[in-house]
């Protein structure tokens, strides 16, 4: 029984996935005919990245939170346990 679970899991996690990768192709290809004519080419501007590249600052300071979550707890729970030896 575990096994059939385990092989549906992974199944229906494959089908998830792929169809949550898949994208269809452009419904515009080919010629355009006379609609051609009336489009008219405009320039994108261009994205404005706000990010800093190789900036790490965020993931450092949030690392640094997530060890106090865990450590702390773990430091106020030493006292008692040594206590109680």
């Amino acid at each position: 029984m575990r096994l059939i679970i385990t092989i549906g899991l992974g199944l229906i996690l494959a089908l998830f996935s792929a169809a949550l990768t898949y994208s269809t192709p452009p419904a515009m290809e080919g010629s355009f005919g006379a609609a051609a004519f009336f489009m008219q080419a405009t320039s994108t501007p261009p994205p404005q990245d706000l990010s800093e590249i190789g900036s790490t600052d965020g993931i450092i300071l949030m690392g640094f939170l997530i060890a106090l979550i865990i450590v702390i707890p773990i430091l106020v729970r030493r006292k008692s346990w040594i206590e109680n030896d």
